[in-house]
């Protein structure tokens, strides 16, 4: 099957030190810096530290996990650049999965009313997801993503060769973006995941699909850069898998966000039979099959309340109405499809009974 070609400069290679060395070449001395939290400062930065021009960088070590995608550590990365001279022709180097090329991708898009940064995404999550199409953010308020700004990376390295450094879940993560993107965009695309052996895993070939899978999201980023319309498609699995989220961490007991999109595909994927006639019987194939692979996260009745809720303070809402992008068939989509209360909660009934 043919994908869209990269119009933004998205390189998926595993020669980390000609791609990133011609690209800090154009940056004066003492003007790059590099992010890394603790475990891509272990795994991932010697990688980095080989390149000649990098190797007296300065460094700043955040810490990994959502919690930590906050105002006070967007606060702790601006000291750093100022401490070490960091001005509007500077450029920052994130070293990291979603939760910190967000983060330090706002934080560089603010910093001196704007400089230069580079993701380079050490999850699969990063690197089909948050690390592509120009997203930055925090968390605030217990809500995920809710401050942020639109900017683009000057260039993203998406590289397989860090991969090696994550566990399954983390894997496992990812590939659920990318289940959503062969969804919403071709069928051969979803057929070619399916077939995909995720227990043993031929990095070159899940290099492959992931440039697959990152040509899908940016076919929709180029067409529609702030999300003002087909963009939204990108957001099939979320408005209900955010809120499966944010229910998990507030009970306590955090889900990895692809595994959350993957119970919200399912959950949506009965609203799209119940709104556009998707099958039913491809709901439960689908759904079953999601299953197998990263289990149920454990839904009561007493809960449909708070998701729902949770769905409402969606950002692509409008006018009071939840705009769900949802899908008649696989490989095409519907944005803005509003859906009762009474639906969603039979969505979560159908998820939870599944």
């Amino acid at each position: 099957m043919s994908f869209p070609k990269f119009v933004n400069d998205i390189r998926v290679t595993n020669l980390i030190e000609k791609e990133l060395g011609e690209i800090v070449s154009g940056y004066p001395s003492g003007k790059v810096f590099i992010v890394c939290d603790e475990n891509t400062k272990k795994n991932c930065l010697p990688e980095l530290m080989r390149i000649p021009s990098l190797s007296s960088v300065p460094v700043l070590e955040t810490q990994s996990g959502e919690e930590n995608k906050s105002i006070d550590s967007v606060v702790k990365v601006w000291n750093f650049l100022e401490e070490n001279g960091a001005d509007r022709k500077s450029l920052l180097i994130n070293l990291g999965g979603g939760m910190l090329s967000d983060l330090c991708g706002f934080a560089a898009s603010c910093f001196k009313r704007g400089m230069h940064f580079v993701n380079i995404p050490t999850t699969l999550l990063s690197q089909v997801d948050a690390s592509v199409g120009g997203k930055t953010g925090i968390n605030f308020n217990g809500l995920k993503n809710e401050i942020g700004v639109f900017n683009q990376p000057q260039t993203v390295i998406i590289a397989s060769k860090f991969l090696k450094t994550i566990d399954k879940d983390n894997i496992l993560s990812g590939y659920a973006e990318m289940l959503k993107h062969g969804l919403i965009f071709n069928r051969s695309h979803w057929d070619d995941l399916l077939k995909f052996n995720i227990e043993s895993i031929d990095f070159e070939l899940l290099n492959s699909l992931t440039a697959d899978s990152v040509s899908v999201k940016e076919f929709f980023v180029v067409n529609d850069p702030t999300e003002k319309n087909i963009r939204k498609a990108l957001n099939f699995g979320h408005t209900a898998g955010h809120a499966f989220e944010s229910l998990a961490l507030h009970q306590g007991r955090p889900v990895l966000h692809g595994f959350a999109v993957a119970f919200g595909i399912i959950t949506e994927l009965y609203l799209s039979h119940k709104k556009l006639n998707f099958p039913l019987e491809d709901v439960v194939e689908i759904s079953k099959w999601i299953i197998s692979k990263y289990g149920k996260f454990e839904l009561s009745d007493s809960d449909f309340e708070e998701a729902y809720l949770l769905m409402t303070k969606d950002k692509k809402n409008e006018n009071g109405r939840i705009n769900f992008t949802l899908i008649p068939e696989i490989g095409k989509f519907e944005i803005n499809i509003n859906c009762e209360k009474e639906l969603v909660y039979n969505a979560l009934y159908f998820y939870k009974n599944i």
